[in-house]
C-alpha cells in the first residue's frame, strides 16, 4: 500500500512539469512507403538551441532542414519559439524508431514511423527500366488537393526520354516543379531514379482511375546494335494504373470547403506596445499541409474597435513535403489606434476539414490586448461644432457671444474694435504712399539677393509627423499628396516632386511610386521604399541647382 501511495505522489509530482514541456516533436505521416520522405517538426522555446541530428543518421537520410520563428501571447506575457522542419528519408522499409532527440537542456519524446516496402518495385524489380505511381491518399474527398509522384527507375544509361503522366476523367492535373534525380538499391541492385510530381483534384465523387505513367526513351546501347542495326536502344515503358475511391463532401462540413491534412494558425509579429496615432505591425502564419494556394480561403481582416486596420496583400509560398502539397500563407496588418488604454485585437479564426480523421477542425488564434500609451500622431478628433449652432440663442448670454473654444468677448467691444482696425488700415495706407513716392525719385538697383528675400515662399502644408503616418498606413495616394504638401512651395505632380529632390536614394522611391500607381509596379516595394528612403525626411535641393538642371526655359515664366 505504502509503494502505491508513493507511486501515486510521484506521478502527480511530475505530471505538471511534463504539461509544462516547451520541446516537443511530431511527424506530419505516421505511415510512409519506402523512398517517399517525411517531414519531422521539432518544436522549442530554447534560445539559439539547435537539435542534434546524429540519432537519426542510422535509419534517415536527412535531406532537407528548414526553421521558422514564432511569437505568442499566453497569460499577459510574451513568448518566441522556434519549429525546426525536417525532411527524413527512410534507409529500409519496417518500423523505424525515431529516437529522442537533444534540443539546447531538453529532450523529445521518441516517435515511430511504419515504412512499408514499394509492391510496384519489388515486382519489377528483375527489369532494368520501369516506372511506378504513388499517391499520398488513396481515399480523398471531392476538391482535395492528392500529391502525386512518378519514379522511373533504370539500371542501364539512357541517352534521353519522356517520363509523363496523362490527366484521368473527371480530375485536373497539374505537372508541379522539375525532375529530381537519386538513386536507390532494391533487391541487391542499384537503381538510379528520375522522380517527377503532379498534382491532382478531383471533381467529382466516385471511382478514379489514374492512368499508368509512361517513359519513352533511348538507352546507350552498344557497337553491336550499330553494327547490326538493331533497334534494341529504344525503351517504352508504362506503368500499372491507380484506382482511387473519392469521397463526396459530408453534409456536415463547414464553408467554405476546405480538405486538408492539416491546418494551424500562429503569430510572427506582435507588439508588446503601441501608441496612438502610429502603426503597428501584427503578422499571421496560416501553414496548410494539403493544398495549394488557389484553394484557401481569404484570411479575413480583425476589425479593432477604437483602431484602424491596414491589410497588405498576403504572400505565399507553396513547396511539396514528401510528396504532399504545403503552402504557407503570411498576412500582415497595421493597426493604427485611436485612443490610450488596453486594446483588444480580436484573434482569426479558419474553419478546415481534415481529411485524416475525417472530421471538421477550426484553427484559432487567441485575442491579444496591448497597451496603448499616447504617441505623437494625430489621436481621434471629436466631430467639429457648428458654428452656428456656437452662436444660437444658447451661445449669445448677457451681450457676450461665445466662440468654440475661446475666450468670451463682450459684443460692445466689435464696433470699438472695428473702428481701431479702420484706423489702422488707413494710416497704413497713407505711409505706403509715401514711401512709393520717395522710391520713384531715388531708384536703386536691388541685389538679386535682396531679390530673393522679399520673394517668401509660402510654407509647407504637411509635416514630418504626417509623412510616418502615411507610410505607415495610409494609401499611394495619401503619401503623394503629403511628399508634395512638404515640399515649399508645393509640388505639382511627381516629376515636379522628383526634380527638387536632392538624395538620388529618394528620387528613385518616388519613381517607383509612380509606376505602382500608373505603371502596373509593385506597390509592396514601392512603399518599402518609400519607408526606407525618407526615414529621415525629404532633403530638398537648392533653387539653383534646380534651375541649372533644367533643360529648357519655362513656357510660362513668372
Amino acid at each position: 500500500m505504502k509503494h502505491r501511495v508513493w507511486w501515486l505522489v510521484c506521478v502527480l509530482l511530475a505530471w505538471p512539469l511534463s504539461s509544462l514541456a516547451a520541446t516537443r516533436a511530431w511527424l506530419e505521416q505516421s505511415q510512409v512507403t519506402l523512398g517517399q520522405a517525411v517531414t519531422l517538426n521539432v518544436e522549442t522555446d530554447a534560445v539559439s538551441a539547435t537539435p542534434d541530428l546524429t540519432p537519426l543518421m542510422r535509419d534517415f537520410e536527412v535531406e532537407g532542414q528548414s526553421d521558422s520563428r514564432s511569437v505568442r501571447l499566453v497569460n499577459g506575457r510574451v513568448g518566441s519559439s522556434t519549429t525546426f522542419a525536417l525532411t527524413l528519408r527512410p534507409r529500409r522499409a519496417g518500423t523505424l524508431a525515431i529516437p529522442a532527440l537533444q534540443v539546447g537542456n531538453e529532450r523529445t519524446v521518441p516517435l515511430v514511423l511504419e515504412v512499408s516496402a514499394t509492391a510496384t518495385a519489388s515486382a519489377a524489380s528483375n527489369g532494368l527500366v520501369f516506372v511506378e505511381t504513388e499517391v499520398d491518399d488513396a481515399r480523398p474527398y471531392v476538391q482535395q488537393s492528392v500529391g502525386v509522384t512518378v519514379r522511373l527507375f533504370y539500371a542501364t544509361p539512357l541517352v534521353s526520354g519522356q517520363l509523363d503522366l496523362d490527366p484521368p476523367e473527371g480530375a485536373l492535373l497539374q505537372r508541379v516543379g522539375e525532375i529530381v534525380q537519386s538513386s536507390r538499391e532494391i533487391d541487391g541492385r542499384r537503381y538510379n531514379t528520375a522522380e517527377r510530381r503532379f498534382l491532382l483534384v478531383p471533381e467529382r465523387s466516385g471511382p478514379l482511375t489514374l492512368p499508368g505513367a509512361r517513359f519513352s526513351g533511348r538507352g546507350a546501347g552498344g557497337w553491336m546494335d550499330d553494327l547490326l542495326g538493331g533497334n534494341s536502344r529504344e525503351v517504352n515503358i508504362t506503368g500499372a494504373p491507380r484506382t482511387l475511391q473519392v469521397r463526396p463532401q459530408p453534409a456536415d462540413a463547414p464553408q467554405p470547403w476546405l480538405p486538408v491534412r492539416d491546418l494551424r494558425l500562429r503569430y510572427t509579429a506582435v507588439p508588446e506596445q503601441m501608441r496612438t496615432g502610429e502603426a503597428a505591425t501584427f503578422a499571421v502564419e496560416t501553414t496548410v499541409v494539403g493544398a495549394t494556394q488557389a484553394q484557401l480561403p481569404e484570411l479575413p481582416a480583425p476589425t479593432v474597435p477604437g483602431a484602424q486596420v491596414f491589410a497588405e496583400p498576403p504572400q505565399y509560398d507553396e513547396s511539396f513535403v514528401g510528396g504532399t502539397p504545403q503552402v504557407k500563407l503570411t498576412r500582415r496588418y497595421s493597426i493604427v489606434p485611436s485612443q490610450p488604454g488596453p486594446l483588444t485585437v480580436p484573434g482569426v479564426a479558419m474553419a478546415w476539414w481534415d481529411v485524416r480523421a475525417g472530421a471538421a477542425r477550426r484553427a484559432t488564434l487567441p485575442h491579444m490586448t496591448i497597451p496603448v500609451v499616447v504617441g505623437s500622431g494625430p489621436a481621434a478628433r471629436p466631430a467639429a461644432t457648428d458654428l452656428s449652432s456656437a452662436t444660437s440663442q444658447d451661445a449669445v448670454e448677457d451681450g457676450v457671444i461665445a466662440l468654440a473654444g475661446e475666450r468670451r468677448i463682450p459684443a460692445r467691444i466689435w464696433p470699438w474694435l472695428a473702428a481701431g482696425f479702420a484706423l489702422l488700415w488707413l494710416a497704413t495706407l497713407l505711409w505706403g504712399l509715401s514711401r512709393r513716392q520717395g522710391g520713384a525719385r531715388v531708384a536703386r538697383p536691388r541685389a538679386p539677393a535682396m531679390e530673393a528675400a522679399l520673394v517668401t515662399a509660402p510654407p509647407a502644408t504637411h509635416t514630418a509627423a504626417d509623412l510616418k503616418r502615411v507610410l505607415d498606413a495610409g494609401d499611394l495616394d495619401d503619401i503623394e499628396h503629403v511628399l508634395s504638401g512638404m515640399a515649399r512651395p508645393a509640388a505639382t505632380d511627381l516629376d515636379d516632386l522628383q526634380r527638387r529632390l536632392d538624395v538620388p536614394a529618394q528620387r528613385a522611391a518616388v519613381d517607383l511610386l509612380r509606376r505602382a500607381r500608373w505603371a502596373g509596379g509593385d506597390p509592396a516595394q514601392a512603399r518599402l521604399a518609400l519607408r526606407e528612403a525618407f526615414r529621415g525626411g525629404p532633403q530638398w535641393r537648392r533653387a539653383g541647382a534646380i534651375a541649372a538642371t533644367e533643360p529648357l526655359p519655362p513656357l510660362y515664366p513668372r
